[in-house]
């Protein structure tokens, strides 16, 4: 009776995650496919099979030849903003939840309560009040108008935070600063490795939500040369109308935008595992 019950939520459960699956990756089957046609092919032929002729190299070489090259400044400018971004958000986010899970200072749960909130305000909410902010600072239209409102994660300092708590042993530090250590090795050194699934976690989310932002760079940049690939790519889908080559090149163009993402998750993925594994036979 038992292993008749187990049996059918495995079942329940591997449906379930085969339609999320499905859900998440048909999106990019098509954006595949699509990438593969001309733009007689993309209204004439199904959308979820190839067209009559295999046309993915020219478009991909359309993409970066398009606009004297911009395609290039725009991934380049996409690798900056998401990548600088995430790696000082990560590490801020891992000092800030390491000092608020270790050391105990006034109003302490305090600053966790005002980041929680902070973690509750949508993205949305804090765009134009940045730019306004940016505005009267003169870093909008700038990299540095995008680039410092990514260096902040306030879900990810409080996942570091609870991560702390659960895995950087106080006996660890106690040691540390037995031996001489100062509190920044002891950082370095001990608890941002004891900490690396989940700054592979911070990095990863942050990482992501970086690359796909669309509305800041929207309303902070007004210089095309400075756009990430979202924003880019949005200018040319608005000039299909005017010209039917933006197609091929809007979709030739997320196809070259999800590469680097799914090369990140692929690399990265095995630290996380690691780091997981590596936690569960300490101590």
């Amino acid at each position: 009776m038992t292993t008749t019950r187990n049996t059918g939520w495995t079942i329940v459960v591997t449906g379930l995650l085969t339609v999320v699956a499905l859900y998440f990756l048909v999106p990019v089957y098509w954006v595949v496919i699509a990438s593969t046609k001309s733009s007689g092919d993309l209204f004439t032929t199904p959308g979820f099979w190839f067209g009559r002729t295999m046309e993915l190299f020219t478009n991909v070489a359309q993409v970066f030849t398009a606009s004297d090259g911009i395609y290039l400044r725009w991934l380049l400018n996409s690798v900056i903003y998401a990548g600088g971004g995430a790696l000082v958000a990560t590490y801020l986010a891992a000092a800030g939840g390491y000092a608020l899970a270790k050391y105990d200072f006034p109003g302490r749960n305090l600053v966790f309560g005002t980041v929680l909130g902070g973690v509750l305000v949508p993205s949305t909410a804090t765009a134009l009040p940045l730019f306004l902010l940016f505005s009267k600072l003169g870093l909008a239209n700038t990299y540095w108008g995008v680039l410092l409102p990514a260096m902040v994660s306030p879900f990810g300092l409080y996942l570091c935070r609870i991560y702390a708590q659960a895995t950087v042993d106080d006996s660890v530090l106690e040691s540390g600063r037995l031996d001489g250590a100062g509190e920044l090795r002891i950082f370095h050194t001990l608890v941002l490795r004891s900490m690396a699934p989940a700054l592979v976690t911070v990095f990863l989310f942050q990482l992501v939500g970086i690359w796909n932002n669309f509305l800041l760079p929207l309303i902070m940049l007004a210089d095309d040369r400075l756009y990430p690939i979202t924003l880019g790519l949005n200018a040319w889908r608005s000039q299909v109308d005017r010209s039917p080559q933006f197609y091929e090149l809007t979709i030739g163009g997320l196809l070259v935008s999800v590469i680097p993402l799914g090369i990140a998750m692929i690399f990265l993925q095995r630290y996380w595992r690691g780091g997981l594994t590596d936690g569960s036979v300490k101590g």
